[in-house]
């Protein structure tokens, strides 16, 4: 595969050294496609959301109980289908080469997304829960969810 100036490749595929295995909940349904997709959610926001909504297959719809509309949670999907061997990277938005760990970028050795979203609409019998916006590819497969904790999640002050 070829790579930027600056940039460096692990040597191996990550994706042949696995030891743990991860199972989709559902999918990210957003008008984003290949070629037409925010880099990130602040564009995603900025270009109204992407008409984003979660879609839980069924067996996992009972874990759903305790989130309403209104509530903060936390999406981790599964970009799978981006480069997981770059360990250095040269995105064209910086000044330079910055570790892959340094960046948000979805090319990165396990290809999870983190986004922090916000419930608009909810039907937990259908397993549908609307979200205010996603950077995600329609289709995108789900691989967790977790309420966001003020408590928990809020960083220390100071």
């Amino acid at each position: 595969m070829s790579t930027r100036e600056g940039e460096q490749a692990l040597g191996f595929d990550p994706a042949d050294r696995t030891f743990a295995g991860v199972a989709a909940i559902g999918r990210i349904r957003s008008a984003w496609a290949p070629g037409d997709c925010p880099r990130n959610l602040m564009q995603a926001r900025e270009r109204g959301g992407g008409d984003a909504r979660l879609e839980i297959d069924a067996a996992y719809r009972p874990g759903l109980y305790g989130l309403d509309e209104g509530r903060w949670i936390w999406l981790l999907a599964w970009y799978g289908d981006r480069r997981r061997d770059l360990v250095v990277q040269a995105p064209s938005h910086a000044d330079g080469p910055r570790g892959t760990f340094a960046l948000r970028s979805p090319v990165r050795p396990n290809p999870v997304a983190l986004q922090l979203v916000r419930i608009t609409r909810f039907d937990s019998g259908a397993g549908v829960i609307g979200i205010d916006a996603t950077d995600a590819f329609d289709g995108t497969p789900i691989v967790d969810i977790k309420p966001w904790l003020d408590t928990v999640d809020m960083p220390p002050p100071g």
